[in-house]
């Protein structure tokens, strides 16, 4: 590639055929590629490069702390959970086509972030852009916003994402300014993009945290209104649990108090002994005297 042409790549910023110029020519080469199939390659080859390179933007963008493809979600650990209606939900993408919201509801460690991770990555991957917030990283920004009064300047910014997932919905208390924001934001949102909930509570314990029975009522109408539901109360923690060791059956038990019994006998015998000699020696110094 001679500088002229290396200076029109760039100032076009086409980094896919900069990058693979040669191979592109030397692959036309052997395929005897006419014209017209040589330009078609190349273009197809930097819309290729551009297309994986904005979707590892977009994936970057998203703020997700742990990349969770639906590919690796154990199942088989999980009998609880409707694999076959999950996968449905997944691969029909209704939720986006057709703006639903999408709710998983169940115990701590059951995999519901998962779920809602391989969901969001899924809108990602066809070209939406997508973002992971907690429950308590959202009201806090719109909290803090109340202070200088920037609170529809953050509404705005979950406003824009065509997919946004809410992790963690009931793990913190709210205060009422708090709870107002919300529901403004996920009202805004409603039927216009697609909001993916996790929530360790069922929606009858959801006045719990948010303290506003009027406003926690008006919420979970809306969400049910269009939203699919996804029930995980019967599963259970997929979490490895912490090895407390091994257990010491009765006659461990019985010698480790034996073994105790006989470290305190032998302390006081030596403490005895040196306290006899100590008399000793302090009786011989009183008779030298």
């Amino acid at each position: 590639m001679n500088q002229e042409l290396e200076s029109i790549l760039r100032y076009l910023r086409l980094w896919g055929l900069l990058s693979r110029w040669d191979k592109l020519l030397a692959e036309a080469r052997r395929g005897d590629f006419s014209h017209g199939r040589l330009l078609k390659h190349v273009l197809e080859a930097e819309y290729r490069t551009k297309h994986d390179n904005a979707r590892e933007l977009r994936r970057k963008r998203a703020h997700i702390p742990e990349l969770l493809e639906m590919e690796t979600f154990p199942f088989s650990r999980q009998p609880k959970l409707n694999r076959k209606q999950t996968m449905s939900l997944y691969d029909r993408f209704a939720y986006m086509t057709t703006t639903r919201n999408m709710i998983w509801l169940g115990p701590t460690g059951c995999g519901k972030t998962g779920l809602a991770t391989s969901f969001l990555l899924q809108a990602i991957d066809r070209g939406y852009r997508g973002y992971f917030v907690t429950f308590a990283e959202l009201v806090a920004q719109l909290y803090a916003a109340l202070a200088d009064r920037s609170e529809a300047k953050v509404i705005r910014k979950y406003l824009k994402y065509d997919c946004l997932v809410i992790d963690e919905v009931g793990y913190v208390e709210v205060e009422p300014a708090q709870v107002g924001l919300f529901f403004t934001l996920m009202q805004k949102r409603h039927k216009t993009k697609p909001t993916l909930i996790t929530s360790n509570l069922g929606f009858g314990e959801w006045g719990s945290f948010l303290k506003n029975n009027h406003l926690t009522a008006a919420l979970i109408d809306r969400l049910t209104e269009n939203s699919y539901v996804i029930n995980m109360k019967d599963c259970k923690t997929l979490r490895p649990k912490l090895d407390k060791g091994p257990k010491l059956d009765k006659d461990d038990d019985k010698r480790k108090d034996k073994n105790e019994d006989t470290d305190v006998n032998q302390d006081r015998a030596t403490n005895e002994k040196e306290d006899a000699n100590k008399r000793n020696d302090d009786d011989r110094r009183d008779s030298e005297a």
